[in-house]
């Protein structure tokens, strides 16, 4: 079951390379715009971020019984590492060990996302466009970022695997060939034998596996219709909300309603059942969440693009104003 968790942040990978990567390519001769692109990451991952520390932060206060356990200075450090999308690392909090498992361990890959968000105007150099210098600037933060969070090879490598099916996604052969049935079914064989007949999905073969479904799936694969149901694309708005709060719902499940002394002696049928009852509840958050978070949080992109321009604008006009 671990697989089904390694494999989902590699294709988590796979589609951040693939949209931007794509995003690029598109805007390749009209130019892109850097500060709507930064702005709408910011929005799309900060709000509902910043919610999920709420959240954490709370845990680890009851965890604690709302005493203090660290020294003030420290907890604040150790809580902005936190709020820095782990970038700084997940220390534990006010002395809870593993205060990672809260959250179920996922802010690592926003490490990882954000590195590459980074380095997105390196990529732009190699597609062929050359960006102004203070973007430039922020690519190489971004590669000095993922050598500051230690990078591994088997994390940045699906990144790639979305470039790839960006560039192969042009091409209308290869849709073509996406788009056909055969292809789904390949998709659906390649995925079961990354899951089921390797230890795990990072090695080289089960992430090859993953990459050639992906890129089927980026081409028009649709798992006969299953990708295109509105029911997948209600869930995959819903994927980043699911992705943040599961470990609350879970760490809240089994720390307090079922307890910690009688967790470990359920049977299986028993933690499944439970994990049946708790995934609606889940979801119906998930929504709102979604709903009064993010949603309205992306909606300001444009206007705080424009508001951003214009400040910058104001500020060189007034520096290069005659005295």
């Amino acid at each position: 079951m671990a697989n089904l968790g390694r494999a989902s942040v590699s294709l988590f990978f796979m589609i951040t390379g693939f949209l931007f990567s794509t995003k690029i390519i598109n805007e390749k001769y009209k130019g892109v715009d850097w500060t709507k692109l930064y702005i709408s990451r910011i929005l799309r991952l900060a709000p509902l971020y910043l919610f999920a520390m709420l959240l954490l932060f709370a845990s680890v206060a009851i965890v604690s019984n709302f005493t203090l356990a660290q020294s003030p200075t420290t907890l604040v450090l150790n809580a902005l590492r936190w709020i820095a999308f782990s970038s700084f690392g997940e220390p534990d909090l006010n002395g809870v060990e593993g205060t990672r498992l809260i959250m179920a361990g996922v802010p690592w890959t926003l490490a990882y996302e954000w590195a590459f968000y980074l380095c997105l105007p390196l990529l732009a150099v190699a597609i062929g466009t050359i960006p102004l210098l203070p973007v430039l600037i922020i690519g190489f933060i971004g590669g000095l970022d993922f050598i500051h969070i230690h990078a591994e090879p088997r994390f940045m490598a699906p990144f790639f695997s979305g470039i790839i099916a960006a560039f192969l996604c042009r091409h209308v052969w290869f849709r073509n060939i996406a788009q056909k049935k055969i292809a789904s079914v390949v998709v659906i064989a390649a995925i079961a034998m990354a899951l089921t007949l390797f230890p795990t999905s990072y090695s080289r073969i089960p992430l090859a596996l993953l990459s050639l479904s992906f890129i089927l799936i980026a081409g028009g694969a649709t798992l006969f219709g299953t990708l295109t149901s509105p029911l997948s694309r209600t869930l995959g708005e819903l994927a980043y909300s699911i992705y943040l709060l599961h470990g609350f719902f879970l760490f809240t499940l089994f720390n307090f309603a079922v307890g910690k002394q009688n967790w470990k002696s359920l049977t299986a049928l028993e933690h499944w059942s439970l994990i049946l009852l708790i995934t609606p509840i889940l979801i119906i958050a998930s929504y709102t969440t979604f709903r009064f978070i993010e949603k309205p949080a992306m909606q300001c992109t444009e206007g705080v693009s424009n508001w951003v321009r214009q400040t910058l604008f104001a500020r060189r006009g007034a520096l290069e104003e005659p005295r």
